[in-house]
């Protein structure tokens, strides 16, 4: 038996036949080819070598010929620069690129006499849809259930929501992610992991019956999402608008329409039409202040036009809990949002905690009562009720805030064969943030583990086939990447055809913002869409919105 350093990790090598042991709470290792390897980042190995690790080391030898190599941290290789980062990223989507051209050109065939494991996803949003483009559906039987049959382009939520993009311009079927899937139009009422079987309901229902079905997986993969947190606050489900959803978005539309029309009559009292067209938005997050934004574009520049008498009882209102909005972004561009929706009229109230929403008011913490005839609230996201049982019923998940704790490679802790991403899941080394930028990358780096034949059971994943982009080669044992988001930067929309963008390259920023910036985030977000057709769609409804005016019309 000798101890090594190599590369940047630290092994001891032996002549043992066993694979993907745990040993004791601080150290994870594998043992392949006759090798145990236990991981640890170059900066410790100043500790290791103290520690005795390079001489022949105390081992405990078990059953046959095996041993146990010395406690060590665990540290899993990662990428320490940006460049180094994109570099790996750019490798994956090129590899990515070629398997999905690939699959349209060879239309390969599906041996239906041969068993494959089932892959199935629950969810139809960034993840799930980025997901379903890679994973190699020949290899594995993979079956998406979801109640909505199509994927959703949120970040384009609030323009539908006020005429400026059409509705079906951001959706696209989720069949069309990947031919070779199958897709079933349910919702998940229970997971059974000991079983490893899901209980769904199918969410059309004919003549009133139910149609309640299991489905058996290999391994389940959640990407359910989130859902909008009311914090308990009375009133909030009852009188007030959402947007997480296509559905929603057309209520928000209709809503508006609807409260000017009731404002016009001539039966409507003076004071009541002031109410009515006092609009509030709860949250000051990049979905309340485009919404804001997009909402005071929709009546200053079309409304006005149709409802000039009632210009005068307008108003937008931005309630934030915080001191100000957009606090994702540098100090500087929030000032600049803040100024914009100043010079705007939009009314922004910060440092303001709501305690009520009634049916013709919103009530503050420090007593004032803002009237409201239409609430958006945009407060910030839940639980799924399908997560919410999931945290109680697995013991290792005790600790988590309303979101499933998943290790390096997106494993549920405590749940075998169980994955999560997406906005439903917290990585162990800290929560990343709740958008499509992280989910997307998330759903196309676990698509990537499957596809390339990774043991995902071991406690530190290695391959089992030839080593690519993905493997960091430690002696000869090929160790899959544990995921690493790449932030490229964040966007939001202002009002008045400005926008801001905050571009990250490692710990250099880039700050935008202004007219010109909006054409930038029209690009991105044209580009960003996920078909040519959508593309086209989008791009189009720019064109007629600003050439004709968004369209009025209530049905």
């Amino acid at each position: 038996m000798c101890a090594f350093v190599i590369g940047s990790g630290v092994g001891v090598r032996t002549g043992g036949e066993r694979r993907g042991v745990c040993v004791g709470k601080r150290v994870r290792w594998v043992e392949r080819r006759g090798v145990v390897r236990a991981v640890v980042e170059p900066d410790q190995k100043e500790t290791v070598k103290k520690k005795g690790v390079e001489k022949e080391a105390d081992v405990v030898e078990e059953k046959g010929n095996g041993a146990v190599p010395p406690e060590v941290p665990l540290i899993v290789p990662k990428r320490t620069t940006f460049a180094g980062l994109v570099y790996d990223r750019l490798q994956d989507t090129g590899a990515d690129i070629a398997q999905h051209v690939g699959r349209m050109v060879t239309k390969p065939q599906v041996k239906k006499d041969v068993k494959r494991p089932r892959l199935v996803i629950l969810g139809s949003g960034w993840a799930s849809h980025s997901f379903a483009k890679v994973v190699d559906a020949v290899k594995y039987e993979v079956v998406i259930v979801s109640p909505r049959n199509y994927f959703l382009f949120t970040p384009m939520l609030a323009s539908t929501a006020v005429g400026t993009i059409e509705f079906r311009s951001i959706v696209e079927p989720i069949r069309k992610a990947n031919e070779f899937i199958d897709y079933f139009e349910a919702s998940c009422l229970g997971i059974n992991i000991e079983d490893q079987v899901i209980k769904c309901e199918s969410v059309q229902q004919l003549e009133g019956e139910s149609n309640v079905f299991d489905i058996p997986y290999d391994y389940l993969i959640l990407g359910v999402g989130a859902s909008t947190n009311t914090f308990g606050i009375p009133g909030v489900e009852e009188n007030c608008y959402f947007l997480k959803e296509i559905e929603q978005a057309r209520e928000l539309r209709k809503g508006v329409i609807t409260r000017f029309e009731r404002a016009n009559l001539p039966s409507t009292p003076e004071e009541e039409r002031k109410r009515l067209l006092s609009f509030v938005v709860v949250g000051g997050g990049p979905t309340g202040v485009e919404y804001a934004a997009e909402l005071h574009d929709l009546v200053t520049e079309d409304m006005s036009k149709k409802y000039s008498k009632l210009m005068e009882y307008f108003s937008v209102s931005l309630v934030q809990r915080q001191d100000t909005i957009l606090t994702q972004f540098d100090g500087a561009l929030q000032q600049r949002a803040m100024d914009n929706f100043k010079q705007s009229g939009i009314n922004v109230i910060t440092g303001a905690n709501v305690v009520e929403v009634t049916p013709t008011a919103i009530l503050l913490k420090d007593g004032r009562e803002l009237p409201q005839g239409m609430t958006l609230w945009a407060a910030g996201n839940g639980t799924q009720r399908l997560v919410q049982d999931l945290l109680h019923s697995i013991p290792e998940q005790t600790e988590a805030r309303g979101r499933l704790i998943v290790d390096d490679w997106l494993r549920v802790r405590g749940a075998e064969n169980v994955f999560a991403f997406g906005d439903c899941a917290a990585m162990e080394t800290g929560a990343l943030p709740p958008t499509a930028q992280v989910a997307g990358q998330q759903g196309a780096y676990l698509g990537r583990l499957f596809n390339r034949d990774y043991c995902l059971q071991c406690e530190l994943p290695y391959a089992t086939a030839k080593p690519n982009s993905n493997v960091e080669t430690i002696g000869m044992t090929d160790l899959a990447k544990p995921f690493q988001f790449l932030s490229l930067g964040i966007m939001a929309y202002i009002g008045e055809e400005k926008s801001m963008i905050q571009f990250e390259a490692g710990e250099n920023k880039v700050k935008l913002s202004g007219a010109l910036t909006y054409l930038l985030w029209q690009s991105v977000y044209a580009t960003k869409q996920v078909s040519f057709r959508s593309r086209v769609l989008v791009l189009f409804d720019w064109f007629k919105t600003k050439v004709f005016g968004r369209d009025l019309s209530q049905f």
